[in-house]
C-alpha cells in the first residue's frame, strides 16, 4: 500500500470551498446555474460546492477520460457519458477536480460551447499550471494551485482507490 502524505487538510479544503461558493453566489445572484460535474473525480467537490450556494443550482453530469488505469494521461479523450438535458441558453459552470495538461478540458469546453450555453465558466479544485499543455484553458474559479504531485482524496483516485479520503494527499513517486 502506498504511503499518502497530506497536501491540503480537510479544514483548509472546506474553507476554500466556502470561499468559492460565496464568489459564485455573488456573481450569479438571482440566476439559475447549471453545474456540469465531470465524473467521477469531481463529484465530492461539486456536491460540497452546490450545498453551500443559496440559489438555484442544477446538476448535470458528463464523463470523459484521458486516463487508462495508470497515473499518466494517455492523451486520447473518450466521451463516456454525455449530458442528459440541454444547456442551451443556460449559465453553466464546469466543475473539475484537477487540471493537469488541460487536454481533456480543452476538448470538453469546445464540445460544450457547441451546445450554445448563455455563459460557460470553469471551476477547478486543483490546478497544476506548470504541467499545462493547452495554454488556452483558463480557470475562472481555482481552489488551489499545487505542485506536480500525484494527488488522491476528496474524489481523486488511483485505480479507483482513495476517493473517499476527506483531504487531498499525495503519493510519493
Amino acid at each position: 500500500m502506498e504511503e499518502i502524505k497530506v497536501l491540503i487538510d480537510e479544514e483548509k479544503l472546506h474553507k476554500r470551498v466556502d470561499e468559492i461558493a460565496k464568489q459564485i453566489e455573488d456573481e450569479y445572484k438571482g440566476k439559475e446555474i447549471i453545474f456540469v460535474c465531470i465524473l467521477k473525480g469531481s463529484i465530492f467537490f461539486t456536491v460540497d460546492l452546490a450545498k453551500r450556494i443559496n440559489g438555484d443550482v442544477k446538476l448535470e453530469f458528463i464523463r470523459v477520460s484521458s486516463y487508462n488505469e495508470g497515473t499518466e494521461s494517455c492523451g486520447e479523450i473518450k466521451m463516456k457519458l454525455d449530458l442528459k438535458d440541454s444547456i442551451q441558453g443556460k449559465d453553466v459552470i464546469v466543475i473539475e477536480d484537477i487540471i493537469d495538461t488541460g487536454r481533456t478540458l480543452s476538448y470538453l469546453i469546445e464540445y460544450l460551447k457547441m451546445k450554445k450555453p448563455n455563459s460557460l465558466k470553469l471551476c477547478a479544485l486543483l490546478d497544476k499550471p506548470e504541467r499545462r499543455v493547452k495554454k488556452e484553458v483558463k480557470v475562472d474559479y481555482t481552489g488551489f494551485q499545487i505542485p506536480d504531485e500525484f494527488v488522491v482524496g476528496y474524489g481523486l483516485d488511483v485505480a479507483e482507490k482513495y476517493r473517499n479520503l476527506p483531504y487531498i494527499g499525495y503519493i510519493e513517486q
